[in-house]
């Protein structure tokens, strides 16, 4: 298996851009702290902005982050390497997720690619050897233009009644090229691990793969201010048998991965460049398997801004959001024997990147044996108010 380094970690323009994020910093009091990377090492500009979500709600975050007087808290190199799967040294910053008090949001079937194999999924009833013998059928029967469909169209809607008229609707068909889209809520509040930690699959699920996302930053204004890069990691024996198992399948103990950090919108990168980017994912096993895999965004089936507009139609996010764009990566290849289809083993390391948004790397293992979730709302409140930034937060 390939070490991973450093410059696996930042965007390939390095530190051109406005790289900002969170990192457990020890001290006399140890805690999450707000720090943004620059050329001459990582700061600490939680004194200003204690909260990601506090930065990511000023009047321009780009320029808050690089103007903010900060504490050094260790180079750049130093964070990245205490920051990469299996390496950690507890009495040096590592990165956490970049999100605090945003809610995990997570938008799906949002490409034609995947909606053919969450369709799949569901005619199988989450065997993937049944699936390897729908596939054919099923693209058959739906056809291979449904990327150049729009969601909620006329078009869209002469295909549902002629998939109808088949007996092949489905609540996926329902979600990918219907008027509304399919968002869900990903994880709890604080939950979402970051670059270096393990990533969870649950012991009972014997068909599971990673899902590699661009992830938006938005924030209380439904502004969307940045970008990051995760790994909504996706059970599809247990979705397949039933969408009612969504949450089941999608919501478990270190199970959504972002990171490494949020590049914030400047003159250097913007939502358009979100709309372009590609994503890259390669799985490393421990027995020699390597699956590569991208996911373009030019791809999409809908906009970016049409799905955070869909996510704030009926709800109000006063500490902001991240909201998964979906992924139209769907692995088929055989990993063991033929038909039986991709799933992970314990121990491969899931690198997801992107030339914007840098790399985002995770060890699988257990839901159940992953460092178990403790710092919650209560322990982040409490922490503020131990290192006297409770009163910055704006409570």
């Amino acid at each position: 298996m390939t070490l991973l380094d450093n410059a696996q970690i930042l965007p390939d323009d390095g530190l051109t851009g406005t790289l900002v994020g969170r990192a457990w910093v020890m001290g006399p009091v140890p805690g999450p702290a707000i720090v943004t990377l620059r050329a001459d090492g990582v700061f600490d500009i939680s004194a200003h902005y204690p909260t990601m979500s506090t930065l990511l709600d000023s009047a321009n975050p780009a320029d808050a982050a690089r103007s903010a007087s900060g504490s050094y808290l260790c180079s750049v190199d130093a964070l990245l390497a205490n920051s990469l799967p299996g390496v950690r040294d507890a009495a040096r910053p590592w990165l956490l997720a970049p999100c605090d008090l945003q809610v995990v949001k997570a938008a799906g079937v949002t490409f034609a690619a995947s909606l053919v194999e969450r369709v799949i999924e569901e005619q199988a009833r989450g065997d993937a050897a049944r699936a390897h013998a729908l596939r054919g059928q099923v693209q058959a029967l739906i056809g291979a233009d449904l990327a150049t469909i729009q969601p909620g169209s006329a078009k869209a809607m002469e295909l549902k009644a002629l998939l109808q008229q088949k007996g092949l609707w489905s609540q996926y068909l329902e979600v990918g090229i219907g008027p509304d889209a399919e968002v869900f809520t990903k994880a709890p509040v604080l939950a979402a691990v970051g670059c270096g930690d393990e990533v969870g699959i649950r012991a009972d699920s014997a068909w599971n793969n990673p899902e590699p996302e661009v992830v938006l930053a938005v924030n209380s204004r439904g502004g969307i201010v940045g970008a990051s890069l995760g790994n909504d990691v996706n059970l599809r024996d247990i979705e397949g048998r039933s969408a009612l198992l969504l949450g089941k399948a999608k919501d478990n103990n270190a199970s959504c991965a972002i990171g490494p950090f949020i590049r914030l919108f400047d003159a250097s990168f913007g939502l358009d460049d979100v709309r372009r980017e590609t994503v890259h994912l390669r799985v490393a096993g421990t027995d020699g398997f390597t699956l590569r895999g991208t996911s373009t965004m030019a791809s999409i089936s809908r906009d970016p801004a049409d799905l955070v507009a869909q996510t704030l139609s009926a709800h109000q996010y006063p500490d902001g959001f991240m909201l998964f764009l979906g992924t139209l990566f769907a692995p088929i290849e055989d990993r063991d024997q033929p038909g039986g289809g991709f799933t992970h083993k314990l121990g491969d390391v899931v690198s997801i990147q992107s030339a914007w948004l840098g790399g985002l790397h995770n060890r699988v293992t257990h839901c159940q044996t992953a460092a178990p979730w403790r710092f919650g709302l209560r322990a982040f409140i409490g922490n503020l108010a131990a290192r006297g930034l409770l009163e910055k937060v704006g409570l």
